[in-house]
C-alpha cells in the first residue's frame, strides 16, 4: 500500500469488524489505519538510531556492534524503552546476566598418527561453543552407535552403555544423531575422555558439512570440536584398520555479561490472554545487526507506537518485547520464560517473531504452524496464527514461503514449552533459487542476505525497503487481529510451565 506520514492533527480510526472464515477469531479487524499509520520513515528513524549506537561501540571492540554488554546494545535498550515510555506503556527493563563465550586463539585439530593430517579451521572443522579448553594429544576411540553409511537416527553416544570399555584418557569419535551435542559430550566426561569429536550424521546434504553446533551453557571443562561428515568418516574408517592418534587444542574462556530484555505492556487488555510480540535487540559481535534484527525490533516499535497514536485500545493485553542473547541462544527468551511465575505463563495466548524482515534479495517466507509445508509444526493454534499472516499476503495479492519452526529465532522457547507461534522472516545466509527470484525478484545463486552476521549489515546498505514496508503492514496486521481476536488462537489449553519439546537449533548454531 502507499505509505504516508501522519500529520500533528489528530488521528481517529474506527475499528471495522466484519464476518470472516477464520479458526482464530470470531470476527476480522480492519487494520487499514494501523497499516497506514506505520510507515517506512519511521521505521529508518530507529534503523539509522541503531546504525549509530552500533559505532559508539567501536573504541571498545575495533568495530561498530551492538553485541550484548556492548555501549551499542545498551544504548539500543535505553533508546526502545524511552521511545515505548514515551507511547504510553507500561515498561520493564529486564536485567540478566549470562556465560559469552569467547575462543582466545584459534583452534588446532590434527591426525598424528597413522599418517599425519592437519584439518581446516573453520572448512574440516570448527569448536563447539561452551566448549572446555585443552591441548590433547590422545588416541581415538569411535563410541558405539556410529552407523556408516547412516540411514539417520543415529544414537551414538546418547548414554553410557555407547562408552563400554572406553580407554580413559582417550579423545571420543562420536556421530551427530539424536541426542543434544551435551548429552554426548558429558557422557563423554563421564567415561573419562580428554576430548570430543562429533562428526555430522551424513545421512542426507544437510547433514554432512561442517559441523556448527553449541553445548550450551555452563562451559564443559574438556575440548569438543564438530567436524564434516567426510572427515569424520575418514576417521572412522582409519580406526577400522588400526590405531590412530589425534591432536585437539582449543583455547576459550566465558565472559559474564550483562544482557537485557525490554517489555513494553499495553495499559489496557485482559491479563490473562497475553499476545507477546517479539523481536531480539542484540547483535553479533561482527557488526552492527541492522536487518539480523535492527529491522524486527524497529518494527515492532513503530507497530506498538503507532497502535498508541492512532488510539488502539485491545480487547487482550499485547506485549511488545525486545530480548537480548539471542544470538547466543536464545537466552532473553529463554530467561523471560523461566522466570515468569506459572501463573502468568499460562497467560500468553501466543508469540509472534519478527527475526530479519529487510533481507536484501529477499523471499516472504511465514513460519509453517501446521507443518503442512516442513512436516514440523508447532503447537496447537500455530496454523492458525500462519493462516492470518498467509490470509493478510493473498488479499495483497503478494506470494509467500514456509519456513519451518527450527528454533533459530526467539519464538524457541515458546513452542517448547506449548505456546502458539508464528511469525515472518526474509531470509539470511542460504541461496536463493532460480524459481524464488521468478517470483520475488532479486538474484539466484547468491545468500538472502549476503551480509549476514557480517560487519556489512548496515543502515541503509543492507536494508530493503520494499519488502520491510509489506512485512510491517502485515505484523500490524496480525498484532490487530490477535489484540481484537475474543477466541483463543489454539481454542482450548495453556502454556506448560515445562519445556514440552526441543527444537535442533539454539539461535544460529545447531544443539543436536
Amino acid at each position: 500500500m502507499r505509505r504516508r506520514l501522519l500529520t500533528s492533527v489528530a488521528f481517529a480510526v474506527t475499528i471495522v469488524l466484519v464476518a470472516v472464515q477464520s479458526a482464530t477469531t470470531a470476527v476480522g479487524v480492519d487494520s487499514a489505519a494501523l497499516r497506514t499509520a506505520v510507515t517506512t520513515a519511521g521505521m529508518q528513524v530507529h534503523l539509522a538510531k541503531f546504525q549509530k549506537f552500533g559505532q559508539a561501540s567501536t573504541a571498545a571492540f575495533g568495530h561498530p556492534t551492538r553485541v550484548d554488554g556492548s555501549l551499542g546494545f545498551t544504548k539500543s535498550v535505553d533508546y526502545v524503552a524511552a521511545q515505548a515510555l514515551a507511547a504510553g506503556y507500561q515498561v520493564t527493563v529486564q536485567p540478566f546476566t549470562f556465560d559469552r563465550y569467547e575462543e582466545t586463539a584459534p583452534a588446532v585439530f590434527e591426525r598424528t598418527s597413522p599418517t599425519a593430517r592437519t584439518y581446516a579451521l573453520d572448512s574440516d572443522f570448527a569448536t563447539m561453543e561452551y566448549s572446555g579448553s585443552g591441548d590433547v594429544t590422545a588416541p581415538l576411540t569411535a563410541v558405539g552407535g556410529i552407523m556408516i553409511p547412516s540411514p539417520g537416527g543415529s544414537t551414538s553416544g546418547c548414554s553410557s552403555g555407547d562408552f563400554a570399555g572406553f580407554p580413559t584418557g582417550n579423545v571420543a569419535l562420536i556421530q551427530r544423531g539424536t541426542c543434544t551435542f551435551r548429552t554426548k559430550a558429558d557422557n563423554a566426561k563421564a567415561a573419562g575422555a580428554s576430548g570430543v569429536v562429533i562428526f555430522n550424521e551424513g545421512d542426507t546434504a544437510d547433514r554432512s558439512g561442517l559441523l556448527f553446533g553449541t553445548l550450551s551453557p555452563p562451559q564443559m571443562s574438556l575440548p569438543v570440536i564438530g567436524t564434516s561428515f567426510a572427515v569424520g568418516r575418514e576417521l572412522y574408517d582409519l580406526l577400522r584398520t588400526g590405531a590412530v592418534t589425534v591432536h585437539l587444542a582449543v583455547q576459550a574462556h566465558v565472559v559474564r555479561t550483562q544482557s537485557y530484555n525490554v517489555l513494553a505492556d499495553t495499559p489496557g487488555g485482559l491479563a490473562d490472554r497475553v499476545v507477546v510480540v517479539g523481536a531480539h535487540l542484540d547483535s553479533v559481535d561482527a557488526g552492527p545487526g541492522i536487518n539480523d534484527n535492527g529491522s524486527g525490533s524497529a518494527m515492532i516499535l513503530e507497530v506498538a507506537k503507532q497502535m498508541s497514536r492512532v488510539g488502539i485500545t485491545p480487547t487482550n493485553k499485547v506485549r511488545f518485547a525486545w530480548w537480548g542473547g539471542e544470538e547466543f541462544g536464545l537466552l532473553g527468551a529463554e530467561h523471560y520464560l523461566s522466570t515468569l511465575p506459572s501463573s502468568e505463563l499460562k497467560n500468553i495466548a501466543l508469540n509472534l517473531n519478527f527475526d530479519m524482515v529487510a533481507s536484501p534479495n529477499f523471499v516472504r517466507f511465514v513460519y509453517d504452524g501446521n507443518g503442512s509445508a516442513t512436516g514440523t509444526k508447532g503447537p496447537s493454534g500455530s496454523g492458525n496464527i500462519e493462516q492470518v499472516f498467509l490470509d493478510y499476503f493473498a488479499s495483497q495479492g503478494l506470494a509467500t514461503e514456509p519456513t519451518a519452526f527450527d528454533g533459530r529465532s526467539d519464538y524457541g522457547p515458546f513452542i517448547d514449552r506449548g505456546i502458539p507461534a508464528g511469525g515472518l522472516f526474509t531470509g539470511a545466509e542460504d541461496i536463493k533459487t532460480a524459481r524464488e527470484a521468478a517470483i520475488y525478484g532479486g538474484t539466484a545463486g547468491i545468500a538472502y542476505d549476503s551480509c549476514y552476521h557480517e560487519a556489512c549489515d548496515t543502515y541503509p546498505a543492507n536494508v530493503n525497503l520494499t519488502v520491510l514496508d509489506q512485512m510491517a503492514d502485515a505484523t500490524a496486521d496480525a498484532v490487530l487481529q490477535f489484540a481484537m481476536t475474543t477466541s483463543s488462537p489454539n481454542g482450548r489449553g495453556k502454556a506448560s510451565t515445562k519445556a514440552v519439546a526441543m527444537t535442533a537449533f539454539s539461535g544460529s548454531l545447531l544443539r543436536k
